[in-house]
């Protein structure tokens, strides 16, 4: 999916300014998916319903409603499964409640190595704050891959817990979130309301 500045929306933050460049922290582990049926259940959000699936003991995926209003894609093998996610809805709850900055979950997408690298990468914006896609390429050992960086950052599995939301244009617009910018605004404004 290919994104435009014309897509742009401003975020009603106190400062307008450019991108934070990310911090150097640690990034989280992602494991190997474990082979077998994939689980799933949804819960309710303000983003709308959010549908979870992961292999029963580690996180693949949370994705927020389509943007035209489709249902769910769930794979025709998957089971439907409340359990493995209690401690998922209990921390996205929190979050969404302005009380919980860091996940602390195991997480097993599936991808290509560079996009593994970039949602490692992901993991290191703090709450709170934003980087660019120019930055993160730079972090990554790669300054003039900025379009693989979005190009990988659009396909993130695991929205909000890895923070896909928090990178914006080079101008500090709001460009790209495969659930759209009204959610990518919300979730910024959410966290920038929530800092301290």
């Amino acid at each position: 999916m290919t994104y435009t500045d014309q897509d742009a929306l401003p975020l009603d933050l106190p400062e307008a300014t450019e991108p934070a460049a990310p911090p150097r922290t640690t990034s989280v582990r992602f494991r190997e998916p474990i082979p077998g049926s994939t689980r799933y259940t949804t819960m309710d959000s303000p983003l709308g319903e959010l549908l979870l699936f992961g292999d029963g003991e580690a996180l693949a995926g949370v994705s927020t409603p389509p943007k035209d209003g489709a249902p769910h894609h769930v794979g025709e093998r998957w089971l439907s499964d409340e359990a493995p996610f209690t401690e998922v809805k209990r921390q996205l709850i929190a979050y969404f409640a302005g009380e919980l900055r860091e996940f602390d979950l195991p997480l097993a997408p599936a991808g290509t190595p560079w996009q593994l690298r970039v949602w490692r990468a992901l993991t290191t914006i703090p709450y709170g704050e934003t980087a660019g896609y120019g930055e993160l390429a730079e972090e990554l050992g790669r300054p003039t891959a900025s379009r693989a960086v979005g190009a990988a950052n659009g396909r993130n599995p695991i929205s909000i817990i890895v923070p896909c939301h928090r990178v914006i244009g080079a101008n500090g617009s709001l460009t790209g979130y495969a659930g759209g910018l009204e959610r990518k605004k919300k979730l910024l404004n959410l966290e920038n309301r929530n800092r301290v």
